[in-house]
């Protein structure tokens, strides 16, 4: 399956973060800003919400961090995803934790908020 638009941004982003320690800085203070001078990019954030970026580089810490539980009634599976409830694939026993665009709201623009 080939990666979402917002999936190639946030791998850039992650990336440059590991590699500049100026551009993880900007990204903590002013994220929003800091994104959009690195892609190019406007990421739109839902009305009412806030995007935070936080820090989880520390290797002698484990971060666990507690998702908003999900709306179910709108979420929607794609075929693989389908096999693996239906227990006709997948490599694991586990239910897939379904992340898409609907559950974070987050979509990336070429253009100004």
């Amino acid at each position: 399956m080939e990666p979402t638009e917002e999936q190639k941004v946030f791998k850039q982003i992650i990336v440059e973060a590991w590699e500049n320690p100026d551009f993880k800085e900007e990204l903590m203070n002013s994220p929003l800003e800091a994104i959009q001078q690195l892609t190019g990019k406007t990421l739109i954030i839902p009305e009412g919400k806030t995007f935070v970026v936080k820090d989880q580089s520390n290797e002698s810490i484990i971060y666990f961090n507690i998702p908003a539980k999900p709306n179910m009634e709108d979420v929607e599976l794609d075929d693989d995803q389908l096999d693996i409830v239906a227990g006709g694939g997948g490599e694991t026993l586990d239910p897939p934790i379904i992340l898409s665009q609907e559950s974070t709201g987050i979509t990336v623009s070429d253009g100004g908020s």
